[in-house]
């Protein structure tokens, strides 16, 4: 009896993460603005550099600077693209000059190694070196900072330069689509992307009154004068999760922050295999969540009692069951596993139609959160100790 009041204890813990996860995710995606396409008489006429940073890829690089570089846009915006090789042990440098020789709005710079005795985390160095280049090769109105694994449709910028000038933005922010393609981007990135809609809601970010900052890294777009203001990467150097410092920089200074779904002209596709995936969210999730432990621990536990907890019920009590025999309390636990589990395929449901997401292998969302857990708890140790703290090898505990 006690063991099946427990389990019943714990589908209730798991119903109540349920509701209250999709109600603010809900709440969150009611306030979120969409990025839209515009006509090209709406593009105001202004000046803009895309900087690419790119460390080991290869396999992105082409891509992404072609998709760039095809952007639909009147002939009164000037439009530079630029790719800052940061010391890359691959291919990239050598594609993307190649494609550099093909494309005159294409300049690839090979970054210097970062300045000794200073700390230059992640992509900050190579951002802060090629906004310097591109300034002295005669400045701009806005600077894009987008990453190689991100795909822009023909209309996204024309749309984002004509939204930020229209609202006077000094940070405007895409929240990209996320595509999946391996079953571990199947399994983690809806959970985690489903996880950051709720953590930080579109209307409060949105709100100049409210002092909490944010910026999703794949796409940001900054009115230059306000970048320079701030201090730009250099502000953040030490910083492994610079998007969300710099957008809290913006609104600290007074500066007008907004962030909106990019969804249908802004795709990424982040991680290419489970190791590049476990690599990549081990290395910034403690970070993400300030390096504070509770809030770490209660966050990633609360995940794993919504996603996990409801499958894990139903197996549990179906093997009490067997093993027992047919019992009526057995029998009402059981249906309320089912019941549990239910109500978490129909919130899934409607994440994924509200993000224009396929709900490809939504039967194993336990594993998911299962793996969302390893990934925050392993997060901490590397973060903490510095011990397999990489990205691409490349060590971020020294960097």
């Amino acid at each position: 009896m006690i063991g099946w009041l427990a389990l019943d204890g714990a589908m209730l813990v798991s119903l109540l993460g349920i509701g209250i996860f999709g109600t603010r995710f809900n709440r969150s995606l009611d306030g979120a603005p969409r990025l839209q396409p515009v006509a090209a008489d709406e593009v105001p006429a202004r000046s803009i550099a895309v900087i690419i940073p790119a460390y080991n890829e290869e396999i992105n690089i082409e891509a992404c600077a072609r998709a760039a570089l095809a952007s639909e846009l009147p002939n009164s915006v000037t439009l530079q693209v630029w790719v800052a090789d940061d010391q890359s042990t691959d291919r990239t440098l050598a594609i993307a000059a190649n494609l550099a020789t093909q494309e005159p709005r294409l300049r690839v710079l090979p970054v210097p190694p970062r300045p000794t005795g200073e700390v230059w985390r992640g992509k900050n160095w190579a951002c802060h070196w090629a906004q310097q280049v591109a300034a002295a090769d005669g400045g701009c109105d806005y600077l894009l900072f987008i990453d190689a694994d991100v795909r822009l449709t023909p209309g996204a910028i024309a749309a984002a330069l004509t939204e930020a000038d229209r609202r006077q933005t000094d940070l405007l922010s895409c929240a990209p689509e996320v595509v999946c393609g391996c079953l571990s981007e199947w399994l983690v990135q809806p959970i985690i992307m489903g996880a950051i809609a709720v953590g930080f809601d579109f209307p409060s970010l949105n709100d100049p009154a409210n002092p909490k900052g944010f910026a999703a890294g794949p796409f940001m777009l900054f009115r230059r004068s306000a970048y320079e203001s701030i201090g730009g990467h250099a502000s953040v150097a030490d910083d492994l999760v610079e998007d969300m410092a710099l957008g809290q920089r913006i609104k600290d200074q007074g500066h007008r922050l907004y962030c909106l779904l990019g969804l249908g002209l802004v795709r990424v596709r982040m991680y290419q295999n489970f190791a590049a995936l476990w690599e990549g969210w081990t290395k910034n999730w403690y970070l993400g969540n300030d390096r504070q432990l509770i809030p770490t621990l209660y966050g990633c536990f609360g995940l794993f009692s919504v996603f996990s907890l409801p499958w894990l019920g139903v197996l549990a009590a179906a093997i009490a069951l067997g093993w027992w025999g047919p019992s009526l309390l057995g029998e009402l636990s059981l249906g309320l596993t089912i019941a549990t589990t239910i109500a978490l395929c129909w919130m899934r449901h409607i994440i994924d139609r509200r993000v224009d997401a396929q709900p490809k292998y939504w039967w194993l969302m336990g594993l998911g959160g299962a793996l969302v857990l390893a990934i925050a708890l392993t997060s901490i140790v590397k973060t903490e100790t510095g011990w397999g703290w990489t990205w691409r090898g490349r060590s971020l505990a020294s960097s």
